[in-house]
């Protein structure tokens, strides 16, 4: 007895785990550059990141940037952790609980006796055993619906990257011309000045052209706040420090899925889109934990045998059946909750679905507006263009004042400024309809 005793418990401690410490860190700080991020293009979770070449001596490209967000997003590194947890919980999930071991030993402490007494059984619930499949389905769904929430989490993180991305690229080139009109409006204001102190022109005049200045820095300076803001949201959202400098290059010019291609992804993105794919197997999950709950009404079991002996040297073998008795509680609060559970990702999946059509359907549409916008403001800019450039070939000295020169210039960069701004909202709104069409292996 004491040698299976002994075995029975060296062959538990074997299997037990040990502590491992994990100090916490105490200067962390993010990397100040690129080169410092490791980025494995094999864990990529689209075909098209893993089929990139990510060489950021050459600049950083968008698909560059995104690839280093999913490498080193903070967010997404936490959601990692937190799906390391889940899935601990689902190996925990289908886990068969152990059996009882029960041991006593008694000693006569008076009359006659011929020996010692003691007791050994081993018992059982064979409810959860009959449950195990269960509980394994379930917690494989639990499992495939984190997995697929997190590959979710890592679409919209490429796709805000890419955003920012253009958006960065965009607003410097809106700053340059921002700065070239400050400019010459300061040479022209600084001419207005001197012909005001010969009393050429009015104070008034002077005045008038001041306030346009001003409103010139202003916009100069709004847009160096906004891309201020635009390159510290983007280092944020990629892991590195405020101070990293990003060497973007240009992004293509705007493309987006045709009529055909959106048809077809419409018609398959329930079997696409991670995010609608989790919440099917979340869906999963609870309606078998609902089926096993139903089942679960039914009298749980536990089994036993034992072996004992009295203080006659009498000894003996027995077996005992214990049933639950399903009269007051018949597990009915357990299904309830599951039942309510089913139906709350039953309701979440259908208007999850509406919407992600509805968000479709929005950028589309606003997609026609802008490609309408930027074919006009196209044409006005060539049309400015030309007048601009026969007026300078042709005009004779005098023709024109530098006030007249001055606006004409003034009204091309307002239309180089519109016509970046299309731009930028057009690959702005591609990358978010590449998201919600689960077009994920395409850039």
């Amino acid at each position: 007895m004491r040698r299976a005793l002994g075995l029975a418990l060296c062959a538990a401690l074997a299997g037990c785990a040990t502590y491992q410490p994990l100090p916490l860190a105490q200067d962390a700080r993010l990397p100040d550059r690129v080169a410092d991020v490791k980025v494995d293009a094999a864990s990529m979770p689209t075909a098209a990141l893993r089929q990139h070449v990510f060489d950021p001596s050459r600049g950083l490209d968008m698909t560059d940037v995104a690839m280093l967000a999913v490498a080193n997003n903070p967010m997404l590194k936490m959601a990692r952790d937190q799906r390391g947890i889940a899935h601990a919980q689902a190996f925990a999930a289908g886990l068969l609980p152990d059996p009882v071991l029960d041991f006593s030993r008694g000693y006569p402490t008076s009359g006659p006796s011929e020996s010692t007494a003691y007791s050994v059984g081993v018992s059982y619930g064979l409810t959860a055993l009959l449950a195990h499949g269960w509980d394994v389905r379930a917690a494989r769904a639990t499992a495939k619906q984190v997995d697929l929430d997190l590959l979710w989490e890592e679409w919209q993180v490429i796709a805000a990257s890419r955003q920012l991305f253009v958006r960065c690229v965009y607003q410097a080139r809106m700053l340059d011309i921002l700065h070239d009109e400050a400019r010459r409006r300061e040479h022209f204001h600084r001419q207005l000045a001197r012909a005001q102190s010969r009393g050429d022109v009015s104070l008034a005049q002077l005045g008038l052209d001041q306030s346009a200045l001003q409103a010139v820095q202003s916009r100069r300076d709004d847009m160096a706040r906004q891309l201020l803001a635009s390159r510290q949201a983007l280092n944020a959202l990629l892991g590195l420090s405020p101070q990293a400098k990003l060497p973007l290059l240009e992004p293509t010019a705007p493309r987006g899925p045709g009529a055909a291609e959106i048809t077809r992804d419409l018609a398959t993105l329930t079997q696409r889109r991670p995010d609608l794919l989790a919440l099917q197997a979340g869906y999963r999950s609870a309606d078998i934990r609902y089926r096993r709950a139903i089942w679960q009404q039914f009298p749980s079991i536990d089994v036993g045998f034992s072996k004992g002996r009295d203080t006659d040297a009498i000894s003996s073998r027995s077996f005992q059946v214990s049933l639950t008795l399903p009269i007051f509680n018949r597990n009915r609060g357990n299904v309830a909750i599951e039942k309510a559970t089913r139906q709350a990702l039953h309701d979440d999946y259908t208007l999850r679905l509406a919407q992600a059509k509805s968000d479709i359907a929005r950028l589309l549409k606003d997609r026609a507006i802008l490609q309408k916008q930027r074919a006009e403001l196209a044409r006005s800019a060539a049309v400015q263009t030309k007048v601009a450039e026969k007026l300078k070939s042709t005009a004779i000295p005098g023709d024109l004042s530098e006030a007249q020169r001055l606006a004409l210039r003034l009204r091309q960069d307002d239309q180089r400024l519109d016509l970046l701004g299309v731009e930028q909202t057009m690959l702005e709104q591609q990358a978010a309809l590449q998201t919600l069409l689960a077009d994920g292996d395409t850039d």
